[in-house]
């Protein structure tokens, strides 16, 4: 794995924590981990360490869901004298229509250069995967809620493989504790954790992607707050509605001077607990489609006339492109602490430049093609902040904060 540039700093004393008003703490320790999105072209891997051997699994982090799954090709549970094989079984889908079948183990987690051990960790062994599942990383872990982690009791063991994705489904349903819920539990961090990223696709402009800093980030399991050297300026701290996701209230869309495109809360019928939700495991942000077409509306106006084409083409050369003629585009959350949260998002955000390949740029502003879903807040609108999920506040919902990074 490409390391990042910056070395890891000590928490600051008196740092204030965003959640204090609503009685969140200060951590007494944090990890901090070296991401980069060179592996899976976007979304940010870091290295774990599983079993007895300490396996080095190179790992995507990503808040849209709960499991922490690796790739069986890669690692044997056989060779593992600390796993214990049990009757649980797991299949798990994810938006893009990736999806992998497994079996769990329990066995030992570490991470970071402290070595943060964490034993009988519930670890599912994928066994079936769709194409290109894991790409070039060799596995995923979920960083949200518990029911967002299904298993299924089998009638024996689960590894070797022996149970089809239809077997599976006929299993006594449950849900398992996610890895850092556990670790949270286990006293060992408290319950938040960061990101620190600075792009959504993968920088292609020198002959090293590995070695650009743009494409390195940092997650700190336990904090944020402490990092100073991450960020400046105050927080911005957003409500979270709903532990399905980390599930946000999108109030508007600012795109540059233009009048606000409100935002309604979803229908009862729709089925949605809200509107929208912060995912680092999407690289782009995906609106809704009706929303959508009103930021491309907003930007054909007056002197942008040339500019929807492009956003919904989608994909340009850089030498046409005139950065300096795009606006800033806000999106309007509800607040935590009684003012509303304003997240801007630059050109040079939702125009990843020199991807996927030099002299190119890619907008990763879409809408969703009219299937009706909520928003998908991606790494675009994390990438300019620090960005703090912090699940100790507000009865267990928590809250995400927001600080411009440095």
């Amino acid at each position: 794995m490409a390391k990042a540039k910056k070395k890891a700093a000590a928490p600051v004393r008196g740092a204030r924590s965003a959640s204090a008003a609503l009685g969140g703490k200060m951590s007494k320790r944090t990890v901090r981990l070296a991401i980069t999105n060179v592996h899976m072209n976007g979304d940010f891997t870091g290295t774990i360490h599983v079993g007895s051997g300490k396996k080095a699994c190179n790992v995507i982090f990503d808040t849209g869901s709960s499991t922490l799954a690796i790739d069986g090709s890669y690692y044997n549970v056989t060779r593992d004298r600390q796993a214990k094989v049990t009757t649980i079984a797991q299949e798990v889908g994810y938006a893009d229509g990736s999806n992998w079948v497994g079996g769990v183990a329990l066995t030992d987690v570490v991470v970071g250069a402290r070595r943060l051990k964490l034993p009988r960790v519930p670890v599912a062994i994928a066994y079936h995967t769709s194409n290109k599942m894991f790409g070039n990383a060799n596995g995923i872990l979920g960083l949200a809620y518990s029911r967002l982690n299904p298993a299924f009791t089998m009638p024996g063991p689960t590894l070797p493989p022996r149970y089809t994705y239809n077997q599976i489904q006929s299993g006594l349903v449950s849900h398992l504790e996610p890895y850092f819920t556990k670790l949270e539990d286990a006293g060992m961090v408290a319950n938040k954790f960061a990101f620190y990223t600075r792009r959504s696709m993968v920088r292609k402009a020198h002959g090293r992607p590995g070695d650009d800093p743009a494409n390195q980030g940092f997650l700190i399991l336990g904090g944020g707050e402490e990092h100073r050297d991450l960020y400046q300026g105050r927080f911005q701290v957003a409500r979270v509605v709903h532990d399905l996701y980390y599930n946000t209230n999108l109030k508007a869309i600012l795109v540059g001077r233009a009048e606000p495109i409100h935002v309604h809360p979803p229908t009862k019928a729709s089925g949605l607990v809200s509107n929208s939700f912060v995912d680092s495991g999407t690289n782009i942000i995906q609106l809704e489609q009706v929303l959508f077409n009103a930021v491309a509306e907003k930007l054909s106006k007056g002197a942008n006339a040339t500019l929807t084409d492009a956003l919904r083409a989608g994909y340009v050369a850089m030498s046409g492109l005139r950065l300096a003629h795009w606006p800033v585009i806000s999106f309007v959350l509800e607040g935590a602490l009684g003012k509303d949260v304003k997240l801007e998002v630059r050109p040079e955000t939702y125009w990843q430049t020199d991807a996927p390949k030099a002299g190119y740029a890619t907008a990763v502003l879409q809408g969703d093609g009219g299937k009706g879903g909520a928003s998908i807040l991606g790494l675009p609108l994390m990438n300019n902040y620090l960005t703090i999920f912090d699940r100790s506040v507000e009865r267990g919902l928590g809250v995400i904060s927001f600080a411009k990074i440095k």
